[in-house]
């Protein structure tokens, strides 16, 4: 299977199969577009709540702003009720969606104690009838509906084989599983036997997704799984050509040049930009600031500048410090150093990445 290759999805042909995860928190429009441009055909918004009362505020509008973003635009949506997801699909749909992802994959206690993401998977009945209701709200205007969930909700409950039939059956244009029960959240390695499982139970497009950290790893789940695409999440943080990477690799076997650290400058300092633009000053330089972070951490000095920088309080001031950062790292290295590119992308504390995954 060639990455480089297109993928259909209902309507929607996507341009290669590398994806990026949603990520609450991370993939807002502007690391999305970061993404596409080195390298990933398709990027999944971060989850949006079916909470009608809820769609209104800064976060969530924020999280359904697709100015200028390039097709195609997912955008996952997460909830209990079949109704209001519904209505949500339609919602979002008006705002630009081209294709509506059924969140079943969630494992934050804060979404899973409300019954929604990957608690859904406790109750097939409900998860079958929300997946029902959301392709029926959707196929009037031609937009494909997609599905990503985990394995099962524990190593004694794992029925992603049969849920991924009956979502098949209802509908669904692809589903994506994640290599982990919801009682793992993101300890442990993910198993991709499960994940093979799927795929030979469906005729519809299958993604790969959890611990593909590396070019080397994406081949290895391609080759366990037999799935159609892999999906990216936390190794893309800070990360973002990790997509180029792999499908260079992919198609030559050899590992590409590491990235100029003049152009890694570049990228980052665009992608402030454009992150500054859609949160304001307050709010975007506070939230730049898990970004500048993943991008330094394993470079030299990396960790002293992510302590200085956490004490700038403006868009310039925070700019020029980047900016003076990679230009005296260029000094010494004109591409990043293997150190960074070597870095794997552990777990990190578990109240962080229930963080990383949170709706309103």
């Amino acid at each position: 299977m060639s990455t480089a290759s297109t993928l259909r999805v209902g309507s929607v042909e996507l341009p290669n199969r590398l994806f990026v995860a949603p990520m609450a928190g991370v993939t807002d429009r502007p690391f999305r577009q970061l993404c596409k441009q080195l390298g990933a055909g398709y990027a999944v918004s971060e989850m949006v709540t079916s909470r009608k009362d809820l769609w209104h505020t800064l976060k969530t509008s924020r999280r359904a702003d697709h100015t200028g973003e390039t097709a195609p635009i997912s955008v996952q949506i997460a909830g209990t009720d079949a109704a209001m997801m519904a209505e949500a699909a339609a919602y979002n749909i008006e705002r630009g969606a081209q294709v509506i992802d059924i969140n079943m994959g969630c494992p934050a206690k804060k979404v899973c104690n409300k019954w929604a993401g990957s608690a859904l998977m406790q109750d097939e009945p409900l998860a079958l009838q929300i997946v029902e209701a959301v392709v029926a709200a959707c196929l009037p205007h031609g937009v494909p509906v997609t599905l990503k969930m985990r394995t099962g909700w524990s190593q004694q409950h794992k029925n992603a084989v049969r849920i991924a039939r009956a979502a098949e059956q209802a509908g669904i244009a692809m589903l994506t599983v994640h290599g982990r029960t919801r009682e793992q959240g993101y300890k442990g390695q993910a198993e991709y036997d499960t994940i093979a499982a799927v795929k030979a139970a469906v005729r519809v497009p299958v993604v790969a997704n959890g611990d593909i950290t590396t070019p080397e790893k994406a081949r290895e789940v391609l080759r366990l799984t037999g799935a159609d695409a892999i999906m990216i999440g936390r190794a893309a943080q800070g990360r973002p050509w990790i997509f180029g990477d792999i499908a260079h690799f992919l198609a030559t076997g050899e590992h590409r040049a590491a990235p100029l650290t003049q152009q890694v400058k570049h990228w980052l300092l665009d992608h402030l930009g454009e992150h500054y633009g859609l949160y304001g000053e307050f709010a975007g330089v506070r939230t730049a600031r898990k970004h500048i972070g993943w991008a330094v951490r394993a470079l030299p000095g990396g960790e002293a500048f992510r302590a200085h920088m956490n004490t700038l309080d403006s868009c310039a001031t925070q700019v020029q410090a980047v900016s003076d950062f990679f230009d005296a790292l260029s000094v010494d290295h004109d591409r990043l150093p293997a150190a960074a590119l070597d870095l794997a992308h552990e777990d990190d504390a578990q109240d962080a990445r229930e963080a990383a995954c949170t709706a309103n």
